[in-house]
């Protein structure tokens, strides 16, 4: 059993038009694609706080020994 796919329809659109509408389609869901990946980083950095308070000096106790 043997298929013969180089025949094409009348009906069927030329392989151009295919291949510029799927480029078009890839080029559209790599930028889609970017934008879900980079666009949360981007709006998290531009609403986070920038002053944020640098790391607090630890706290310190005196001890004395008694016997001293």
């Amino acid at each position: 059993m043997s298929f013969d796919f180089t025949n094409m329809d009348s009906n069927s659109q030329p392989a151009s038009t295919y291949d510029h509408s799927h480029r078009l389609a890839d080029i559209l869901g790599t930028v889609i694609a970017m934008l879900t990946l980079t666009l949360p980083f981007f709006v998290i950095g531009h609403y986070s706080s920038s002053n944020i308070p640098s790391a607090q000096a630890p706290i310190t106790y005196n001890v004395q020994r008694s016997g001293d």
